[in-house]
């Protein structure tokens, strides 16, 4: 017998096992996900989700793919937040700190509360990589939050209305593009993508059961 605990999803009441993540657990109960669901696996940022155990005034914020339920769980799923997202070119932005002043002003009325921090379903220190990309420091902004899946929890908790994953990404972008070390074996490597060289190579993978790619990917040459 599994051990059973009682969950609430959208203010219902629902018994599940325990051994349920947040996400298993409302199919569990005959909830079919369409959206908010993803990857399943922790990385694409689809399910975020907030939560409050009954008797405790915390509410935390997880993604429902990596959680287990606990006994008296409220949960709630939010798959989408309405972050500010800014059109530019990347072949025009300047590398300069005016950049962010263009498109994010909303970073230097940040107010240091910590917030976006305390919430990040990753663990990362966001409040940091946003005073990075205040002075310009776009590299560090881009190490930082290099581990950041975009859920947008952040920034769902933010008084100041930053958009902390779109700022993390234009950093990302500026330092791919204009600071990083260019990668010539990466090029080579698209390039010969695009020319077709691996085409004969991918028809015959594709022919190739389900447990033999599984091996040839176990077994794989692995580059240091």
């Amino acid at each position: 017998m599994e051990n059973m605990v009682n969950i609430f999803l959208f203010g219902k009441k629902y018994q599940v096992p325990d051994s349920l993540t947040i996400m298993r657990a409302m199919e569990y109960s005959g909830y079919q996900l369409k959206r908010g669901c993803g990857c399943r696996n922790g990385f694409c940022g689809a399910c975020a989700t907030i939560y409050r155990i009954q008797g405790d005034r915390e509410l935390k914020a997880c993604l429902a793919c990596q959680t287990k339920v606990e006994d008296n769980m409220y949960i709630a799923t939010l798959p989408f937040f309405p972050l500010i997202k800014q059109v530019y070119d990347i072949e025009k932005v300047s590398i300069t700190e005016q950049v962010m002043m263009q498109l994010y002003p909303e970073i230097y009325a940040c107010v240091g509360c910590n917030a976006c921090t305390k919430a990040c379903t990753q663990g990362l220190n966001v409040m940091q990589y946003i005073a990075y990309a205040q002075r310009g420091e776009f590299e560090a902004c881009a190490e930082e939050s290099f581990d950041c899946v975009m859920c947008g929890v952040c920034s769902s908790r933010c008084p100041a209305g930053i958009s902390h994953p779109q700022v993390a990404m234009l950093a990302r972008r500026i330092n791919g593009k204009y600071l990083a070390p260019k990668s010539e074996h990466l090029a080579t490597r698209v390039q010969e993508i695009k020319d077709g060289t691996f085409n004969e190579l991918i028809e015959a993978l594709m022919q190739k059961p389900v447990e033999e790619i599984k091996e040839l990917y176990n077994n794989r040459d692995i580059e240091k």
